[in-house]
């Protein structure tokens, strides 16, 4: 009530002690705005990944008759059955390209067995079971 009498002035006591009440209030309505934005971006990179399923099933079926109408069209000047051959030969070497280009890649993405750390280990695990001396 004597806040009420200082004109809506609250005392420096009523404000601490409204301190741990308002941070948790705060933390709290921050946590819930952070939750939905973060359901917002999701919605829309969601459909964006659902979008891009559905273009690569769509060409994944347009690369049949794209490849049997290279086939015919290279049966104009060859034979058939050597167009087919000469097609299949380079979407094998397209394939053995992108899968050497991968490996590579791969390696270097996966980092090196820490060595030393194997070491210690192993050390440690003998050292335990009492078959080596630990010096450490």
């Amino acid at each position: 009530m004597a806040a009420d009498k200082n004109d809506g002035k609250k005392s420096v006591f009523t404000l601490i002690g409204e301190l741990p009440g308002l941070i948790t209030t705060l933390i709290r309505d921050e946590i819930e705005q952070l939750k939905r934005e973060l359901v917002t971006r999701l919605k829309s990179a969601g459909i964006g990944i659902a979008l891009f399923a559905g273009a690569a099933v769509f060409l994944y079926f347009a690369a049949f008759p794209l490849l049997a109408a290279a086939v015919l069209g290279l049966g104009e000047a060859l034979p058939l059955w050597l167009s087919a051959l000469i097609i299949g030969a380079l979407l094998l070497i397209i394939a053995v390209v992108l899968v050497l280009i991968g490996v590579s890649r791969l390696k270097k993405g996966v980092p090196p067995v820490p060595k030393e750390a194997v070491d210690s280990v192993k050390d440690d695990v003998k050292a335990f079971k009492g078959v080596q001396q630990y010096d450490r």
